[in-house]
């Protein structure tokens, strides 16, 4: 408000300019129209076959997390069949997905890792 009120009395017409001597003033005020972007679950898929040590390397180097914090979400991938490496923009889950999926390839192991919206 203190804007507005501002710009009323610089446009008094006193100065002797323009459209500002007729005393109009027009303001106008736009709601930004911010939509927040959607977010997706980067999820491991268990397997009979990719190694426990290979999913705690994966978590440590693709979704920074830390020898506990991998360990725990292994386990829960190996105990329950599915576990959440982490929450990310579509973009940065996608990228997530396929770097996983690569580096798995590339060492002859069967590990499913896909994204699902939130």
């Amino acid at each position: 408000m203190g804007y507005m009120r501002h710009e009323m009395q610089a446009g008094d017409g006193k100065e002797g300019g323009g459209d500002n001597e007729r005393g109009t003033a027009v303001i106008t005020r736009t709601k930004p129209k911010v939509k927040k972007p959607s977010l997706y679950r980067v999820l491991l898929l268990n397997d009979d076959y990719t190694p426990m040590e290979f999913v705690v390397h994966v978590l440590e180097r693709f979704f920074q997390k830390n020898r506990e914090q991998a360990t725990r979400i292994m386990l829960h991938v190996h105990n329950h069949g599915v576990g959440e490496c982490g929450i990310y923009t579509y973009e940065v889950a996608e990228t997530k997905v396929t770097q996983v999926m690569d580096f798995a390839r590339q060492n002859q192991h069967p590990l499913q890792c896909v994204m699902e919206k939130k």
